[in-house]
């Protein structure tokens, strides 16, 4: 493709995560006036967003394989709008089972079913390989984009206007970027083209060979640790925050300031994947998180505190998808990139799911969220550790192949 609509499929891919992950990822701001105002409780809250993190990674390869094989633009059109849905009916709850069905069921799969696995194999498919690490840094720093834009006004809506609203008003503006989708679907011939130019083995094969690749597993087990952390502090930051006496605001703003650091950190570690081993860039991250939370828990906990915490975590938030996705297509290609990509978006979500609900249950055990902060540091710590032993192909730059 000319570099002209390359770049035109990722501003698409961008925007469509900038208003899906960014609405997405200030869910936690709803935590305590849905608490207040339904006496569902924290832990049942907690188990509806951390199974919302669950079935957004499940839904990941299934939407993959059908986005590989079929094209991607059915799908980010159910996805887009089962994600309206939920977030709409949300609005509506009243107990538990109500509020994991909607935002913990469906917003969750329809928010994964128009996200990265989906996107980066459709943009994926058609930039060369030499770019798709930079390209996932440019469609990676939407979301973050949006997390920074979506923090301040989700905490805006529900002062003015109330949580019910609030809600319903994400699902309108997420059936806005539907007219993106056009831009990304997929010629069903192009995609068999690709698959003959490749030789690609069928999916069964591959997905054997994938999982007895220990890099594949190693790489697994890093997103793995990712998804915890972030889950847990997408959801529990604003409870954190008002634990050490700071003000709603205080949490909104830290949201967003993460969001708006990882714009930045995206597009370096994008831009980093062309330069260094996707592994390294990857220890780098992880072990930079272990230290921020050290150094946050000797903190003062002022509000500048968390402004700077937020900076700091805000820039490898999101970051460590560009350089997963570019190992995922340097070790199989790009015939089953959403696929098999998905598959480890499945295990961050795993983790995500352990974050989430742990944060919830620690807080009503022990009114405090120490041990989750150690947890999440020691988590980070391996996720280091274990980024070191992948067997990582380089990028023949010349013939834009890959080489052990």
């Amino acid at each position: 493709m000319h570099p002209r609509q390359q770049w035109l499929l990722v501003g698409a891919a961008s925007l469509i995560l900038l208003v899906l992950m960014g609405s997405r990822q200030s869910q936690g701001l709803f935590v305590s006036p849905i608490n207040s105002a339904t006496g569902i409780g924290i832990v049942p809250i907690s188990l509806a967003i951390a199974l919302g993190h669950l079935f957004w990674g499940l839904i990941q390869p299934a939407a993959g394989w059908i986005a590989d094989k079929y094209g991607a633009g059915r799908v980010l059109v159910f996805g887009i709008l089962t994600y309206a849905l939920g977030m709409a009916l949300t609005a509506t709850v009243r107990d538990a089972p109500a509020l994991i069905f909607t935002l913990g069921f469906l917003a969750a799969t329809g928010a994964g079913a128009a996200s990265f696995s989906v996107l980066l194999g459709a943009v994926g498919r058609r930039i060369s390989s030499e770019k798709r690490g930079l390209a996932a840094g440019f469609i990676n720093a939407g979301s973050s984009l949006g997390q920074f834009i979506f923090a301040p006004i989700t905490q805006s809506s529900i002062d003015f206007f109330g949580w019910h609203k609030a809600l319903i008003g994400v699902g309108v503006v997420a059936c806005c970027v539907l007219p993106l989708v056009y831009v990304l679907r997929d010629d069903p011939s192009r995609l068999e083209t690709i698959n003959t130019r490749e030789h690609s083995p069928t999916l069964k094969f591959l997905l054997i060979d994938a999982f007895s690749n220990k890099s594949y597993i190693f790489l697994h087990l890093g997103f793995m640790t990712c998804g915890f952390h972030i889950a847990f502090l997408s959801t529990h930051l604003p409870g954190e925050v008002a634990l050490c006496g700071q003000g709603a605001n205080v949490a909104s703003w830290s949201l967003g300031i993460v969001g708006l650091a990882n714009v930045v950190g995206s597009l370096t570690f994008g831009w980093l994947t062309q330069k260094f081993r996707s592994k390294y860039l990857l220890f780098a991250m992880y072990f930079s998180r272990a230290v921020l939370i050290l150094l946050y828990l000797i903190a003062p906990k002022t509000e500048i505190t968390f402004y700077l915490f937020s900076v700091g975590l805000g820039f490898t938030w999101l970051a460590t998808v560009a350089p997963t996705a570019t190992i995922v297509s340097k070790l199989f290609g790009t015939r089953f990139l959403a696929t098999l990509f998905g598959l480890t978006l499945v295990s961050h979500q795993l983790g995500g799911f352990l974050g989430a609900y742990s944060g919830g249950v620690a807080i009503s055990i022990q009114g405090t969220y120490q041990w989750i902060w150690i947890i999440d540091a020691s988590l980070a710590l391996l996720a280091a550790l274990i980024c070191l032993p992948i067997q990582e192909p380089q990028i023949d730059r010349k013939t834009s192949s890959t080489t052990t």
